[in-house]
């Protein structure tokens, strides 16, 4: 029975080290990670779309009712105004964006992890990181950043060192998360697949949105790089990577956990942000001031600083409003582009590409908001999740700046403007 058993062992380490041959190789590693990673994006993207539709739907029906009895009990029009369209409609339009494709992408994400690649995507990256005096498993966190950056941030715990591991915190948010993907994806739709449809437009948009990706993986290793130099300095910590043996995954704890422990935890938080977002949306888009709305007034004042990032001061206002949620940006620049005063949906990708054409809109300005959605400041989520993780609020701030200094003053702004 031991001869047996050890047999069974033998031929199932080997299986693994002619897999990890392939899987962990210079030459077919990265291309490997980077079809997974794909795979998993085009997934969620395309998964996400119908139950999204379904919830906007229902949500949307509710609304009506909520209207109804709001003129029922006699209800003042700019309270039940407020209320509906302000602060529930936000809330709504967040959990209908954001709900489903977390619900798809953690529960792939887990089937990877419980499978054993995630130790394997982390060797492959492990002599980068090196190189930026960080450790491998700070792509493990990036990835997990992809679903949400909060639950990216959360998973920087796995780093023993604390220079490294604040590190991966205070540049997590350059991988876009889910909550990015709709604007990415409506913008590489319009502007870059073009007249293309169907499912020629969608690999088009994921490859867009994949090169956006690789961008921010770039940005994270050389800004590791800096902050090592600077006031991160340091050199990394040893980091023997035991590559677990692959294992047939458990769906149901699959399930279970990347509802629980992640998509629901970063849901509730976003929900917490979005009740007073939606209110304040509301009032700036409602009062006037000389005919002018108070969002108008703002994006207006922006709007010299916004042309030095390619992209006009509407854009740059809607980015500052939708810093509760990056799900409700693209809704935000559609609401100042109509003159509306509660968040646009548009199931429509060519209506909504008339908009922006209309607006100024060019292939330029679409490469500047792409690059903008990829480098800003962390969602408010995500700062929460900082201040909470780090217990310091002078950490926080830098999580803040550091993208947006890359973004405002990055020399490829310079070559956009030129």
């Amino acid at each position: 029975m031991q001869k047996y058993v050890l047999s069974k062992m033998k031929i199932i380490l080997g299986k693994d080290r002619k897999i990890d041959k392939i899987l962990t190789s210079k030459t077919f590693g990265f291309p490997i990670m980077i079809l997974f990673l794909g795979i998993i994006f085009w997934l969620t993207i395309v998964g996400s779309n119908y139950p999204s539709q379904l919830l906007f739907s229902c949500f949307a029906w509710f609304q009506e009712k909520l209207f109804l009895f709001a003129n029922w009990i006699h209800c003042p029009a700019w309270l039940s105004d407020m209320l509906i369209s302000g602060v529930y409609q936000t809330l709504t339009w967040i959990v209908s964006v954001m709900l489903p494709p977390m619900a798809i992408f953690f529960p792939l994400f887990t089937f990877l992890e419980d499978l054993g690649y995630l130790p394997r995507i982390a060797f492959n990256m492990d002599g980068f990181f090196k190189k930026c005096c960080c450790t491998g498993k700070q792509m493990i966190t990036m990835c997990m950043g992809f679903g949400c950056n909060a639950a990216g941030v959360v998973g920087c715990r796995i780093i023993n060192s604390p220079r490294e591991k604040l590190i991966a915190i205070l540049t997590n948010n350059f991988v876009p998360c889910n909550g990015r993907f709709p604007l990415l994806i409506s913008i590489a739709t319009i502007f870059i697949a073009g007249t293309m449809q169907g499912f020629g437009a969608s690999i088009v948009s994921t490859i867009a949105v994949i090169f956006v990706i690789l961008l921010g993986i770039f940005l994270t290793l050389l800004v590791s790089k800096i902050l090592s130099k600077t006031i991160l300095k340091g050199m990394p910590s040893s980091f023997a990577l035991e590559l677990p043996p692959y294992r047939k995954p458990q769906f149901g704890r699959i399930i279970v956990s990347s509802f629980l422990d992640r998509t629901l935890f970063v849901l509730g938080r976003a929900i917490a942000v979005a009740a007073p977002a939606g209110l304040i949306i509301w009032l700036f888009a409602s009062i006037s001031i000389g005919g002018a709305s108070l969002l108008s007034i703002i994006a207006n004042f922006l709007n010299p600083f916004a042309k030095l990032m390619g992209f006009d001061g509407y854009i740059l206002a809607a980015f500052i409003f939708g810093i509760p949620a990056n799900e409700i940006v693209l809704p935000i620049i559609l609401m100042c582009y109509l003159g509306k005063n509660s968040l646009v949906n548009l199931e429509d990708t060519f209506s909504i590409g008339e908009i922006l054409v209309q607006n100024g809109w060019t292939m330029l300005t679409a490469i500047n908001v792409m690059i903008f959605t990829c480098l800003h400041f962390p969602c408010t989520t995500t700062l929460l999740t900082i201040k909470k993780e780090t217990g310091s609020w002078k950490w926080t701030f830098l999580a803040f700046l550091i993208p947006t200094v890359c973004r405002c003053f990055g020399l490829h702004d310079y070559y956009f403007v030129l």
